[in-house]
């Protein structure tokens, strides 16, 4: 018996200093995706939108950080109830956590998982924000937040990635989040835009970015933080499987981006930097449930799939009527859907786990699964994110008036302009408008 008490705790996980160091820069790299997101959808959106749209992403590093060491951790990862929950109340505040307690059957502390996890749950109501563009008061979207991570983020966190979640346990493969971030995000911000309805002049007036630089600088941010949020999902660097990942996300997303600009090239006939930007994120999504489980080639696969199927799907606003001003549904509700989708053809069986998908001899058992988890966590999401938008839209509204959208949602919600162009082109003569003048009234408000 003596000797048996010995093998056990002689193979019990022990604080890893590597795998420590290693997850805080991975949880470093994904907090900055959401500034990095901040900047992507800013420059995607009209001048009088930008500083609005920047603090509907950068809010949420407030109120969700705040909310999920309240209560957030505990729900989406303590004590599994009824398949649907967590609850730990060591976990509320993380007032009972030991800064040496380390999370079940990995070498890394409690707290480093709760911080990692964390910046998934601050980037997730993030993604969304990008549907709403020019038109929702600032107070609703932040109230919008934070009931929306509470009733839908944290349970479907659970779901999937918690030990009890009910998807966990039916065998759902998703190894960083394509159903628990990107579809979940992509099917809320469907929910809330049928509710809130289109811009003004939707279809009618031209709303191109005011600044693809930013766009690209964006893209640029979320493509380096991403390895951080798809290797570092793995929550340790012991077995290869987080450097298989790591090479998958680079892979996918440059077949991604290479696809969708020759999609854009044979459909419009030319290879856009937005083009580039979005067919880089379209690879990102895909590759997030799948990348664990596929070879480098099966992630080309994924990303070229990904990127056609994605740009395709931009369009369909327009054929069906809702405004999405961003394109969050086309490229991360879609793209989520394709990859954690193709894990069930394209899974290997020789990476995360032994799980093969169906062009490895593994039949269509694990696509049925990753259906389950796909549509499940898409109804679920957008029906809760459509109730809580109608209840906040008939309390408090949820949309600004047609004017304050018309002159610009910026000066009134925050009283900031992005560009002062004051200062500029002061030699202009008396009774000239001055070249800033002129150049302010050419730019597309």
């Amino acid at each position: 018996m003596a000797s048996a008490i010995t093998t056990l705790a002689a193979d019990a996980p022990t604080l890893s200093a590597a795998n420590t160091g290693f997850m805080l820069i991975c949880s470093a790299l994904v907090m900055l995706m959401t500034p990095g997101l901040a900047f992507f959808y800013g420059g995607m959106v009209r001048v009088k939108s930008s500083l609005n749209m920047l603090m509907m992403s950068f809010i949420s590093l407030g109120i969700v950080t705040i909310l999920w060491v309240l209560y957030g951790f505990s729900l989406a990862f303590g004590t599994d109830a009824g398949s649907l929950i967590g609850w730990n109340s060591d976990y509320v505040g993380l007032s009972g956590i030991g800064i040496t307690e380390l999370w079940d059957g990995y070498t890394i502390p409690v707290y480093v998982f709760a911080v990692f996890q964390l910046m998934f749950a601050v980037i997730t109501p993030a993604l969304i924000s990008g549907a709403l563009a020019d038109r929702v008061k600032f107070s609703a979207w932040a109230l919008f937040s934070a009931l929306w991570v509470t009733v839908v983020y944290f349970p479907v966190a659970h779901w999937v990635w918690g030990a009890g979640g009910w998807l966990f346990e039916l065998g759902v493969i998703d190894f960083a989040g394509g159903t628990a971030v990107h579809i979940n995000a992509g099917a809320a911000a469907l929910g809330v835009i049928l509710v809130i309805g289109k811009r003004v002049g939707f279809k009618r007036d031209p709303m191109r970015p005011h600044s693809l630089p930013l766009v690209m600088l964006g893209a640029g941010l979320l493509w380096f933080g991403w390895f951080g949020f798809n290797a570092g999902s793995w929550l340790g660097n012991d077995d290869g499987v987080g450097a298989v990942m790591f090479v998958n996300t680079q892979v996918a997303t440059a077949a991604a981006m290479l696809a969708w600009l020759a999609y854009e090239k044979l459909r419009h006939g030319s290879f856009t930097t937005l083009g580039a930007a979005s067919g880089a994120v379209a690879g990102l999504v895909a590759i997030t449930p799948s990348g664990g489980a596929v070879s480098p080639l099966g992630a080309i696969a994924v990303g070229a799939i990904a990127g056609v199927l994605c740009a395709m799907a931009v369009g369909l606003k327009y054929k069906f009527g809702y405004d999405d001003s961003l394109d969050v549904v086309g490229v991360h509700l879609v793209g989520g859907i394709v990859g954690s989708l193709l894990v069930g053809f394209f899974a290997t069986g020789g990476v995360q786990s032994d799980v093969a998908g169906l062009f490895y001899g593994g039949g269509l058992e694990q696509l049925g699964k990753q259906a389950i988890g796909v549509f499940s966590v898409l109804a679920y999401s957008l029906v809760a994110s459509a109730i809580l938008a109608f209840l906040l839209d008939k309390t408090i509204g949820m949309r600004v008036t047609e004017d304050v959208e018309v002159s610009g949602i910026d000066q009134v919600e925050h009283a900031e302009t992005a560009y002062d162009f004051s200062g500029a082109g002061g030699g202009a003569s008396r009774g000239t408008a001055s070249p800033a003048a002129a150049a302010t009234k050419k730019v597309d408000a």
